[in-house]
């Protein structure tokens, strides 16, 4: 049983990744949404498929890729989009708007708690009051604006997104009338009419807006999410009894959840033609996976489990914060005109990711050592002596990524603005993480610190990277700075308090450490 077991869990997890990605089958009479879902459009610079406008559309109005509808049927992105194209009035119907600040639901005389969701119809006679107080907070600056006027211009965003389906997108009339008239039969012969048309007069077109729909519908990144969080689970099993067996699983799902990270990566390059980081989305992805990759290593080094439990968790959280910042819609959006160089985005941007991986992957072992220091006995001499050369090289890899692309960004500057260095909030704190590893390096060769010491330097770590990361866009300013953000600010100092609070753990005397005796 234990031999065989981790094969076991590998192939019911491959079952399970195959019976998602199976495309639901047409039934006899139904409207093919689905290769309607496939045909290309421009749209915000870029060609895609009906089902990514759909799938955002739907993300910028109510925060999900469904519609749910109050007698509890669920719609499809392409549904809800072709019930808006073509069927506007039964559209207008639908609950697709949320709507949870209670000053903004004051707009329409109603109170917070009754529900969240609001149809076009019921806020058609207040538009002109939106629009009004959406361009009021749009005049302010974005970081001085108040909750009230963040929701209220998120709102105004929302309706213009919808009133621009109904009215931007040209539509077939044909297809219009067969689908109010309730004719699958002639509706999905116009749509297999217009594919075959556009795939005659531009296949690459079409045969990536086909791709893309696939990679919508196989959602790599979420399927990863979930498989990361298994991973954890057989490492935590393992620590507890039949390790070989549990950690030899947990190994083989970590394969399978960096081939599909992976596989989103590459689908993403494919798609945009670009490197693998080109905001602050793909950003989060790949950290993530410059984690799980060094992770890995670590494990076939090492084999304690250690590796993988990091990768799983670092993996998890950054495509949690992808999936957060993916809330504005198309995250395959055009690139500005300052970035648009395939070159720096594959050396600078691509180097200082990996340092961010790789500072983030030492603070996540620091943490495993306080953590199973004070309140376990499971820190023995050599499980603090492994962490700690874990550590101690995750911090050396950093350092080496961290300055290069330091260096590189220095130089891309200086063909782009004139200037190597001009102490930009960002060009800040990339240098403040090659110093702090600089600093923690020396600590350690000279003596100064030892592995408390080492861990406690890394977890502050964690908070130089953060910052670097995602204060310089909390901050609004500089040259780096691409997008104001202050939804995260609270998950951010929450991120920092509690590193303060580990540091603080790991400053109490060894000797009230559960596993004092057995580290001594």
């Amino acid at each position: 049983m234990k031999r065989y077991f981790p094969w076991g869990v590998l192939i019911l997890t491959i079952l399970w990744l195959a019976s998602s990605w199976r495309m639901p089958k047409l039934a006899p009479g139904d409207f093919d949404f689905q290769q309607f879902g496939e045909l290309p459009v421009l749209d915000s610079g870029r060609l895609k498929p009906l089902d990514t406008v759909a799938r955002n559309a739907l993300v910028i109005l109510r925060g999900r890729q469904t519609l749910r509808l109050e007698n509890g049927e669920t719609l499809t992105a392409t549904h809800w989009l072709a019930d808006v194209m073509f069927n506007a009035p039964l559209a207008n119907q639908y609950p697709a708007f949320a709507i949870n600040n209670p000053e903004v639901l004051g707009l329409f005389g109603l109170q917070q708690g009754a529900r969240s969701y609001f149809s076009y119809e019921e806020m058609e006679p207040f538009l002109g009051k939106i629009d009004a107080e959406g361009q009021q907070a749009e005049d302010s600056e974005p970081a001085q604006r108040s909750p009230y006027q963040r929701a209220v211009y998120n709102l105004r965003n929302a309706l213009i997104v919808y009133q621009q389906i109904k009215h931007s997108l040209r539509s077939d009339a044909s297809l219009r009338d067969a689908y109010r008239a309730g004719n699958p039969a002639v509706f999905n012969g116009e749509v297999n009419a217009l594919a075959a048309a556009i795939a005659a007069h531009e296949p690459g077109a079409a045969s990536r807006a086909k791709f893309e729909c696939v990679f919508n519908h196989i959602a790599p990144f979420y399927q990863s999410m979930t498989l990361y969080v298994l991973v954890f689970l057989l490492v935590c099993g393992s620590w507890l009894g039949w390790s070989r067996s549990l950690n030899r699983s947990a190994f083989f799902v970590t394969l399978v959840a960096f081939a599909l990270h992976t596989f989103g990566l590459a689908a993403r390059m494919y798609l945009q033609g670009r490197p693998p980081v080109t905001n602050l989305y793909s950003s989060a992805v790949f950290i993530g996976w410059g984690t799980v990759v060094i992770g890995l290593i670590l494990e076939r080094m090492f084999r304690d489990g250690l590796g993988l439990a990091c990768s799983a968790i670092v993996g998890f959280l950054t495509l949690i914060i992808a999936h957060h910042l993916a809330g504005s819609g198309d995250t395959l959006e055009m690139m500005r005109a300052v970035l648009d160089t395939n070159f720096w985005l594959a050396t600078h941007v691509v180097s200082i990711s990996l340092g961010y991986s790789a500072m983030f992957l030492a603070g996540m072992l620091a943490m495993f050592y306080v953590v199973r220091g004070v309140c376990t006995r499971s820190l023995t001499r050599e499980a603090a002596q492994s962490l700690a050369r874990m550590t101690y090289g995750v911090l050396c890899f950093a350092t080496l990524f961290s300055f290069v692309g330091t260096v590189l960004g220095g130089i891309w500057a200086d063909q782009t603005w004139g200037r190597f260095w001009g102490w930009d909030p960002k060009e800040n704190g990339a240098l403040l993480i090659v110093l702090w590893c600089a600093i923690i390096l020396h600590a350690r060769r000279g003596g100064y610190i030892r592995q408390r010491g080492l861990m406690a330097l890394a977890l502050f770590g964690n908070i130089v990277t953060s910052f670097s990361w995602f204060g310089v866009n909390m901050l609004g300013v500089g040259l780096h700075s691409y997008g104001f953000m202050d939804q995260a600010f609270p998950w951010l100092m929450a991120f920092v308090a509690s590193q303060l609070a580990l540091m603080a753990l790991a400053a109490i005397p060894v000797d009230r450490w559960r596993s004092y005796r057995l580290s001594t």
